[in-house]
């Protein structure tokens, strides 16, 4: 057989390999996408034939300020799940594999790192029903705390406060999604060469230093996945919403996927719905394309 039908047959294979998840991607993610880009460009309320309106939807977007609001508040949710749990998830790592892997094992440094990776595998409803609990106004383990420790004072309404619910789901985002870089930059930390920290401490160099200059500079790949995947995650976070206000009080903790679904099956405008879902998935791939982007401008550099 000649190489090039050798060839020929080869790439033959591999397309046959790939041939299932083509097919589940058509499926799954673009045909439903397609199906509700058309949804966004009708008004329909769920039942009977839906009406051409073209992009009136978007127009209306443009002057929704409930829509708007909840972008806003999703930059908190951004900043909570994103890029407070990977600077947190890089000192907890670095300390769970320098100091307690060294003085008490590594045994013990993978049952820490258990411990803080279990809200991940916690199911959200009983995550958020469990905070519910303890943030619950009257009768809350962190208000009946707060009361035995004197603090009265300081005893609120978590959830219900407008001023204060954004910021107490962002508590319990970050709680649920500290594991994951934790876990992520751990795995990191085992391919750097101990050399370079070696050559680092001959010189006199600090554990923090050694930190900032050789451990944080080698784990830029995964630094860059945690921040790209918990951005997605945070964009498109729903599930906590739901479970611990439902976008209340006031709207104080809306965001466009819980919007959206609002939308969708509360206010039976499905168009305007998908609209919603359609201009936060466009903004998903966008943000993805730059991150690549410039994680590939780095590797290059």
């Amino acid at each position: 057989m000649s190489p090039v039908a050798a060839a020929v047959r080869d790439r033959g294979s591999y397309l046959l390999f790939l041939l299932p998840g083509a097919l589940l991607l058509l499926a799954v993610v673009l045909v439903p996408f397609g199906m509700n880009v058309g949804i966004s460009l009708t008004e329909w309320s769920g039942a009977g034939d839906p009406v051409w309106v073209g992009a009136e939807n978007y127009r209306r977007l443009l002057s929704d300020g409930v829509f708007w609001a909840s972008f806003r508040h999703n930059v908190g949710l951004v900043v909570a799940m994103a890029i407070l749990p990977t600077l947190a998830g890089l000192l907890i790592a670095a300390v769970l594999f320098d100091h307690v892997a060294r003085h008490f094992g590594p045994r013990a440094a993978s049952v820490l790192r258990a411990c803080v990776y279990l809200p991940q595998v916690l199911p959200i409803a009983v995550a958020g029903i469990v905070w519910s609990w303890v943030l619950a106004p009257r009768d809350g383990a962190l208000n009946e705390v707060l009361r035995a420790v004197g603090l009265e004072s300081l005893a609120r309404n978590w959830l219900g406060d407008p001023d204060l619910a954004l910021w107490t789901v962002m508590g319990v985002l970050l709680w649920i999604q500290v594991g994951y870089p934790v876990v992520v930059f751990m795995a990191g930390m085992r391919r750097i060469d101990p050399s370079l920290h070696e050559a680092a401490e001959l010189d006199g160099a600090s554990w923090w230093r050694r930190f900032r200059h050789v451990t944080v500079p080698q784990l830029r790949p995964e630094i860059f996945v945690v921040l790209l995947t918990c951005t997605i995650a945070a964009l498109k976070v729903f599930a906590p919403i739901y479970v611990l206000t439902r976008g209340g009080p006031g709207g104080a903790t809306n965001v466009p996927s819980y919007y959206s679904f609002q939308n969708f099956f509360e206010k039976t405008r499905v168009g305007y719905g998908a609209a919603i879902a359609t201009v936060l998935t466009v903004l998903v791939l966008v943000l993805t394309a730059v991150f690549l982007r410039v994680q590939q401008r780095g590797e290059d550099r």
